[in-house]
């Protein structure tokens, strides 16, 4: 079971890259601790988070996954992953890595409007936990947060983790 408060990685695979967005797509909306107590289950329904494999899943996959103990009922959030899937593949092919691909851009901004186009299921908030967990640059938490509508509890606890751990990319 992954633990409710996720952590900073460091060098992150397509499949680490690729979970750490399918985690964001159905965190949104519901609670941190029911996406986690739950986190195999995903991983087995997701192919471990193998960028080839999920880019090739068709409705049958969809069904399946659909149907797969633990897994949030989602079909919006199911079709988003496979879609996160193949342009993550389509990024790597581009740019090599997606360090190389965030590193293309010349700040935030611009890299957050790219991924916000490029992939579905992204919203600001998304994009900046996406980019949080793979060790990318991101604006600090307290200036970026105050942008963000709501109270994010969860958000404030990894980035409070993290800079404990001295893996805080905030700049």
């Amino acid at each position: 079971m992954a633990q409710t408060i996720p952590e900073v990685i460091s060098d992150p695979s397509p499949r680490d890259v690729l979970a750490v967005m399918t985690r964001a797509v159905f965190q949104a909306g519901v609670s941190w601790a029911q996406i986690a107590k739950a986190w195999d289950a995903y991983g087995d329904a997701f192919a471990g988070f193998d960028p080839d494999a999920v880019a090739a899943f068709d409705g049958t996959d969809v069904e399946r996954i659909l149907a797969h103990p633990g897994v949030l009922r989602a079909p919006r959030k199911v079709h988003a992953t496979i879609a996160n899937a193949r342009a993550l593949r389509e990024l790597i092919a581009t740019f090599g890595s997606f360090a190389s691909y965030a590193g293309h851009f010349d700040g935030y901004a611009s890299l957050e409007r790219d991924m916000r186009a490029r992939f579905s299921f992204l919203g600001e908030m998304n994009v900046w936990y996406v980019l949080f967990r793979c060790g990318e640059p991101v604006p600090r938490f307290e200036l970026w947060v105050a942008t963000i509508k709501g109270d994010h509890p969860r958000m404030r606890e990894m980035v409070d983790l993290a800079r404990r751990q001295g893996r805080s990319p905030e700049r």
